[in-house]
């Protein structure tokens, strides 16, 4: 069964497309009909299948879940415990929590079965540059 990690380096908060990567390693793996299995190694991102056409997208779901989970500096977010990391710590915490960590995908005829205008996203909710590590599982 191929496996392989690849590695995601982050600016700061957003959506980062890595589909090109995905799609070369089950090109590589030579399997023809599977499940990818994609799965991010950090409590403080997150994975996606979204619209990767038209960048708005994006630009609305940053501003989607900044509005919905601000800092903990903001005072609606006073209750907030865990503060010793940053201001945008806790909070990538709860966006990660919201969305999804694994990605179940299928493979058939050697493709991933993504529709014509998904790519799959690291979705990075902290400030500072990162570097994600995202675990590629395919199983036939």
């Amino acid at each position: 069964m191929p496996q392989t990690i690849i590695s995601v380096s982050t600016r700061g908060q957003g959506l980062y497309e890595f589909t090109d990567q995905t799609t070369a390693f089950v090109r590589a793996s030579g399997v023809d009909e599977g499940l990818l299995t994609v799965f991010v190694r950090h409590t403080s991102c997150s994975l996606l299948i979204q619209e990767n056409a038209d960048p708005d997208v994006q630009t609305d779901l940053n501003a989607f879940f900044r509005r919905l989970v601000p800092p903990s500096s903001d005072p609606s977010m006073r209750w907030i415990v865990h503060t010793t990391e940053g201001p945008d710590d806790m909070p990538a915490h709860i966006k990660s929590a919201l969305t999804q960590v694994s990605i179940g995908i299928p493979v058939t005829s050697g493709r991933l079965g993504l529709g014509t205008w998904q790519g799959l996203y690291l979705f990075e909710h902290r400030d500072r540059p990162h570097r994600r590590e995202i675990v590629l599982h395919l199983s036939a």
